[in-house]
């Protein structure tokens, strides 16, 4: 049941689970008031368990290695993909494979396009979550397009980022019409939106 779990928790589709309890020692059959407690699931290929019971006049505990096996549709590449670079839809592909870590592997492509990796991908890599980051989107000295919204009415003002940003980050940039200096989040690829009134450039 602990890889079933942790394979619905991670959204994997198709998955199929496999166990098999490494040969010890044998135990005396419980008939009953039987409890079995997770020690160490960390590797999948080597989980500890401790299996008790409780019947009358045959009580007992003893420890099991468990080695599991997880295969599931996954997301791999499939392209090489340079660490940092935006990964879109044609650089994955869905293939089937048995997973080292469950919990790190996605099914979902829709989860990764448009984010970066911070590693290089190779061709056939299985793709891993804590590998994806939101790519950066704004840099420093980069035109920017200000977009502002008020009551259905939209209006684009061309400036200049002081920082850098990711999706959703909030930077400083220079109105390049009037100089006024504002914080803005970053909406899309050198687009941003206010968030508070733009700060008027020193006097001279």
């Amino acid at each position: 049941m602990h890889l079933v779990d942790l394979a619905a928790t991670a959204g994997l589709r198709k998955p199929s689970v496999e166990v098999a309890a490494l040969p010890r020692n044998t135990v005396e059959p419980c008939t009953q008031n039987a409890r079995i407690d997770a020690l160490d699931t960390r590797s999948v290929t080597r989980m500890r368990f401790t299996a008790t019971c409780d019947d009358a006049g045959a009580a007992w505990s003893a420890e099991f290695i468990v080695r599991g096996s997880v295969t599931a549709d996954v997301v791999v590449a499939a392209a090489d993909v340079r660490a940092g670079s935006i990964i879109d839809a044609a650089a994955l592909a869905i293939e089937r494979r048995e997973l080292a870590n469950v919990a790190d592997a996605l099914s979902d492509p829709a989860a990764i396009e448009g984010k970066s990796s911070r590693r290089a991908l190779r061709r056939g890599q299985v793709v891993s979550r804590r590998w994806l980051i939101e790519p950066m989107l704004v840099k420093r000295g980069a035109d920017v397009n200000i977009v502002a919204r008020n009551t259905g009415v939209e209006v684009h003002v061309a400036g200049e980022a002081l920082g850098n940003g990711r999706r959703d980050d909030v930077v400083t940039v220079r109105n390049k019409t009037n100089g006024n200096t504002l914080r803005a989040r970053v909406i899309g690829d050198n687009t941003v939106e206010p968030v508070d009134a733009p700060t008027s450039p020193p006097s001279r």
